[in-house]
C-alpha cells in the first residue's frame, strides 16, 4: 500500500502546483509546468517532500552546492559549509526546492536580493502546510492532506484516500478500492 501511497500523495503535490513555472531562478531561464510532466516532455515525479543528497545550486548565492539532509532539522545543508539551505534547484529537473525538499516552483518572490515563499500562495507552520495557486487549493498536515481544484477533492488520512472528480467518487480504505459513478 506504500508505493500507491506515494504515489497518490505525488498526485496531491501534482495539483497542488499545477501551474507551477520557474522564472525566478538564478539563470533565469529555468522552467517546469509539474511536478509530474505530460507524457510529451517525459515523465518526471516527485513523490515525497524529503530532503535527497546530491549536486544542486544555492538560489540565493546561485553557487553549486553538494546538499545532505541535516540530521537534527532534516533541512538540507551544504556538505562543506555545513550551512543550512534555504531554496535550491535541481539543475535536471529545473525544480526549486524548499529546505524541506518540497518542491515550490512559482511559489517565490525576492525581496531585497533574498528569496522567500510568496505568503500569498504558502504557508508553512511546522508540519502544517498550505498552498493556493489559482482555483487549486492543498492542505497537508502531517499524513493527511486534502486538495481541491475546480471539480476535483482529495482526501489522503495516513494510507485511506478519498477521490472526488465530478460525478465519480473512489475511496481507499484499508487496501480496497471503491469507485462510484
Amino acid at each position: 500500500m506504500k508505493p500507491i501511497h506515494g504515489l497518490l500523495m505525488g498526485a496531491t503535490m501534482t495539483f497542488a502546483l499545477m501551474s507551477c513555472n520557474n522564472k525566478g531562478t538564478a539563470d533565469g531561464d529555468a522552467s517546469t509546468d509539474t511536478i509530474i510532466e505530460s507524457t510529451d516532455m517525459g515523465t518526471t515525479a516527485t513523490t515525497s517532500n524529503e530532503v535527497v543528497p546530491g549536486s544542486y545550486v544555492d538560489l540565493n548565492t546561485g553557487k553549486k552546492v553538494y546538499i545532505i539532509r541535516d540530521n537534527d532539522s532534516g533541512y538540507a545543508t551544504d556538505s562543506i559549509a555545513k550551512v543550512p539551505i534555504e531554496f535550491y534547484i535541481n539543475s535536471e529537473t529545473k525544480d526549486t526546492l524548499y529546505r524541506t525538499g518540497m518542491v515550490v516552483n512559482n511559489m517565490l518572490v525576492e525581496e531585497d536580493g533574498k528569496w522567500k515563499l510568496d505568503e500569498t500562495k504558502v504557508k508553512i507552520d511546522g508540519d502544517k502546510i498550505k498552498m493556493k495557486d489559482g482555483d487549486s487549493k492543498t492542505k497537508i498536515n502531517g499524513e493527511e492532506s486534502k486538495v481541491k481544484d475546480g471539480d476535483y477533492k482529495e482526501k489522503v488520512d495516513g494510507e485511506d484516500v478519498k477521490i472526488k472528480d465530478g460525478d465519480t467518487k473512489i475511496k481507499i480504505e484499508d487496501g480496497k478500492v471503491k469507485e462510484k459513478h
